[in-house]
Parts: structure tokens; sequence; C-alpha cells
């Protein structure tokens, strides 16, 4: 694409495209990053310790997983400029929540919202949008919508922590939650004219396997989704325990706190850039090609983690992790648009982010555990390297399976 075709391209599109970005933005509020660098505060107000604060995130994150399996499929009903604005204000109630608690027994309800509205319908709605509505530039769709995660990853875990030096961290989330209603308005004028109603859904939707449509049941029967199942849930689970973790690791490696977070717009920009690349590379090639081979990085950049001990090393293993984390926020998206059609993308693509949900509540919880029974993070983040080399084998087995049979 020409640089003058992609300005006409993002000029005819840009209020979808907008939608995305922000959906995936303010999804941040709900997302571990965002709601981690709160860890120490919320653990010091309870009275909570790694394991006991890691098994709350992770009856809350589970549960939204399940709940996902059925909100998700709402998004092949209500038309995006609907469902938008409902679970934008579910988010903000959500952030009003976590600012105003003061019981230990209520917190797994307030990150169930969280996880819920954030992580899970927020991401899950922007990006089967994008799916839907763009077939031949679906890669660049995806790409672009994923900048507004992007960009939350990158600048509100440092605007947050150095604002916590001002504000006490309640005040924040009340922040947050205004951030996000401001967004509602914003959303609902951005599509004012939606691309694909979902009536007309039909008529703009792509084939998969077979040149047929899949059902979420037919899905679920082949083999090829569940071995996809491991590289949706590692990512999830692992990069969440690590910014889930991020205060101890810093604690345990001897960085500052601030040090830690003053990379991640590092990590951010390499993920941007992988991003875009993975993008490319889908509309060019199809996902059946990168698929096997691009959580590789995410293996080295875990073994970089465990071996260093300087804020450099850190930067590196960071590096490694922004490669996969970038491509993976565009290529299972259009993985089971490409191989199952786009007609009833919301219902399957609901069980894939309850997967990443519930990957997001294991990875925590498990971490925290072993990290209370005393192995490091640094042992950890070796056997998680080799989780990932792994999955890189099921992921190719898996597609070469289908290829084979279809």
């Amino acid at each position: 694409m020409t640089r003058f075709s992609l300005r006409r391209y993002l000029i005819r599109n840009a209020g979808w495209l907008s939608a995305g970005i922000l959906l995936t933005f303010l999804s941040s509020f709900g997302q571990t990053f965002f709601i981690s660098i709160f860890s120490g505060q919320i653990r010091a107000e309870f009275g909570l310790s790694h394991g006991t604060w890691g098994g709350i995130y992770s009856l809350g994150t589970t549960v939204s997983a399940i709940v996902m399996i059925w909100a998700g499929g709402l998004t092949d009903i209500f038309r995006v400029r609907i469902l938008g604005p409902v679970v934008l204000s579910g988010l903000a109630l959500a952030a009003l929540s976590m600012a105003l608690n003061s019981w230990a027994m209520m917190l797994p309800f307030v990150i169930f919202l969280l996880r819920a509205f954030g992580q899970g319908m927020s991401m899950h709605l922007a990006q089967v949008a994008m799916a839907r509505w763009f077939i031949a530039t679906r890669g660049k769709a995806l790409s672009i919508a994923s900048l507004g995660y992007a960009i939350g990853e990158s600048l509100l875990p440092l605007v947050f922590v150095a604002a916590m030096a001002f504000l006490d961290w309640r005040w924040l989330w009340v922040i947050a939650a205004g951030i996000t209603i401001l967004g509602i308005p914003v959303l609902i004028r951005l599509l004012r004219q939606e691309r694909t109603p979902q009536s007309l859904a039909s008529d703009h939707s792509a084939t998969g396997m077979q040149d047929r449509h899949w059902t979420r049941h037919e899905a679920l029967w082949n083999p090829l989704f569940w071995f996809m199942v491991p590289a949706i849930l590692g990512p999830s689970a692992f990069i969440t325990a690590f910014f889930f973790h991020q205060v101890h690791l810093a604690e345990v490696k001897g960085w500052l706190h601030i040090q830690l977070v003053a990379l991640f717009p590092v990590f951010t920009g390499v993920s941007i850039l992988s991003m875009f690349a993975a993008g490319w590379a889908l509309d060019r090639w199809g996902t059946a090609r990168i698929m096997p081979f691009y959580q590789l990085p995410m293996a080295v950049g875990f073994a970089v983690l465990a071996f260093s001990g300087t804020i450099g090393g850190a930067l590196i293993g960071l590096v490694f992790l922004g490669l996969t984390v970038g491509a993976h926020s565009t290529l299972p998206s259009a993985f089971w648009a490409e191989f199952y059609g786009t007609l009833h993308i919301g219902a399957i693509k609901a069980m894939a982010a309850a997967v990443l949900v519930l990957g997001s509540a294991i990875g925590p919880a498990l971490t925290g555990v072993l990290i209370d029974r005393g192995v490091s993070l640094s042992t950890q983040f070796l056997w998680i390297a080799a989780f990932f080399i792994l999955v890189c084998a099921l992921v190719w087995i898996g597609i070469r399976r289908a290829k084979d049979e279809y």
C-alpha cells in the first residue's frame, strides 16, 4: 500500500478505525498493566499476601472469563454503537467501585467488573468489529485499532505512577472512571453510521475452511481450535503475571519501580512496530504461515529476564516480549476469521476471549502461589520460556493437520 493509498484508506475509514482505537484504549482500565500499578496499595490497604492477592485477582478474572462465553456472543446480535456505550458504562462503574470499595470481600467482584468490561468486552468488541468490517485489509485494521491499547500500555502506567506522588490511589480510579465516561459520547459520534449493521452482516462476510461459515459448536468440535488454545492462553497468562508482579520483580532484582515502569514505553514501541509488521504480513501471506513462529521471541524474552540482574537486561527482555505481544494483538483475531469465517465470528471469538481471560486469571494466581512457596520469579521465567517453545510446536502441528484435512 503506497503512502497516498494508505492516507486515503485512513481518511475513508477514519471513524470506524478511531472507534476501534478508542475502545482498545479505554480497555486499559481493566487491563492488568493498569490494575497492577496499584498492587502495593491494595495489598497494604487490605492486608493481603502476594498469593492471596493473586488468588482474588484470579477468582474475579475467572468468573469474567465464564461470563465472556455468553457476553461475547452479543457482538453477533447488537451493533457496536449500541453495545459499546453499555460496555463503557459498565467499565466506568467498575472503576468507581475500586475507588469506593473498603471491604476485602468485595475485591473479587470489583476485579470481575474491571476484567469483564475492560479486558473482556472492550477489547473483544473492537477486535470483532475490525475483523467483520474489514476483509482485504483485516490485518491493517486490527493493527490500527490495537494502537489504543498500545498507547494506554505505554502512557498510563507512567502517568498514574507519577501521579501517586500527589494524589491518593483511590482518586486516581475516580479519574479513570471520568475518562471512560467521556469516551461514551465520542464513541457514539464516531459510529453515527456503522460500517456493517448486523442486519447486513451476512452480505459482508467472508467464509473460512471448506468455503463455509463455521458455527461456534462446529469450531469447538474441530481439533484446530484446541491446538490453538495454549497459544491464546499462554501470552495472556504470563504477560499478565509479569505486569501483575512488576512491583515484586523490581524489589527482588534491586530496581526502583519507576525504573522498570520507564521501560514500558520502549516495550510498547516495539509492540507497535511488531503489530503493524504482523498486520502487513497476514494481509500478504495469511495467518497460517506466521502463527507457529510468532511466540518464539516470548520464549527468548522470559529467558533473558530470568538471567538478567540489570535494568539494561530487563530492557532487552522487554524488547523480545514486545515482539510477540504486538503480533498477538493482531494475528489470533484474524486467524479465527480466516479459518472459521466471519458470520459467527463474535461467538467463536468469544470462546477464544474466554480462554484469554482465563489465562490472565491463571498467570497471577499460579506465579503468586509459587512466590509464596519460595520459587523465585527467575526460576519461573525459565519454565515459562520452555512452555512457549512447546506452544509453537503445538500450533505448527494443528495448522498442518488442518491444511492436510481441508
